[in-house]
């Protein structure tokens, strides 16, 4: 597999991970031996960082670090919430306003304890087809969201769809099963519904501004047409 590269300096490095890559080795995934760690390392020659994490089914911009020196600095960018990310999402049923956020803590799954977790969100396109998902309504209705996670909490995009009762499309973990059961009866879908689309942030280096932006997968943009839901707007 070779891997998309979005980004690259003499310090750092983006590519554009493909749903159902790993970032590297996990115990939860012990069995797994192809990793994005790995496969960037093999593909350039070098050793790379990881500097954020995508979930495994999460597809889009993965940011690494070509030396553990900037490594300290880029993190910091995270913790402090310096750095601006933007998703995109399908999801199930249309959100009562068009831009919001939802302000809910979340359990961590390492400690137990409760995180706060906030998550802004902003409607780009919305659809109702003349068929039924659910085996409740004859009609199922549909939403593409551009989402930016406020915080960094595990699943979190997931975890704060589900809590609003509007679920991210394909998500087995913590979607709506019988949504996803239908959907690839009827579409083919497959694949979790979550693509992180750009990251913006000041370079820790150069002091310049990087931004960089990926195009959705080919699944997801089948699924946008399939639904309704328009073309992709990149944010600006």
């Amino acid at each position: 597999m070779i891997l998309e590269i979005l980004f690259e300096d003499e310090h750092l490095i983006a590519i554009n991970k493909p749903s159902g890559l790993l970032v590297h080795r996990t115990a939860i995934a012990a069995h797994e031996t192809v990793f994005a760690l790995q496969l960037l390392r093999d593909q350039i020659g070098q050793h790379v960082h990881p500097v954020h994490r995508l979930d495994r089914p999460t597809s889009g911009i993965l940011l690494f670090a070509k030396s553990e020196a900037i490594l300290p600095s880029l993190k910091l960018l995270f913790s402090e919430r310096s750095i601006d990310k933007k998703y995109l999402t399908i999801i199930r049923g249309i959100p009562e306003i068009q831009v919001g956020s939802i302000d809910h803590p979340l359990k961590s799954e390492r400690s137990g304890r409760l995180q706060e977790a906030r998550t802004s969100f902003k409607v780009m396109a919305t659809s109702e087809m003349p068929f039924n998902s659910t085996g409740r309504y004859p009609t199922s209705r549909y939403s593409l969201l551009e989402v930016e996670p406020e915080t960094g909490r595990t699943h979190q995009i997931r975890r704060h769809m589900a809590h609003i009762r509007h679920y991210i499309l394909g998500d087995k973990k913590h979607g709506d099963n019988k949504q996803n059961i239908f959907l690839e009866k009827e579409f083919g879908l497959q694949n979790l519904m979550l693509h992180a689309q750009y990251l913006s942030f000041i370079h820790p280096i150069s002091s310049e501004k990087i931004e960089i932006s990926c195009t959705p997968p080919p699944h997801f943009l089948k699924l946008l047409q399939e639904l309704e839901l328009g073309t992709i707007q990149y944010p600006h």
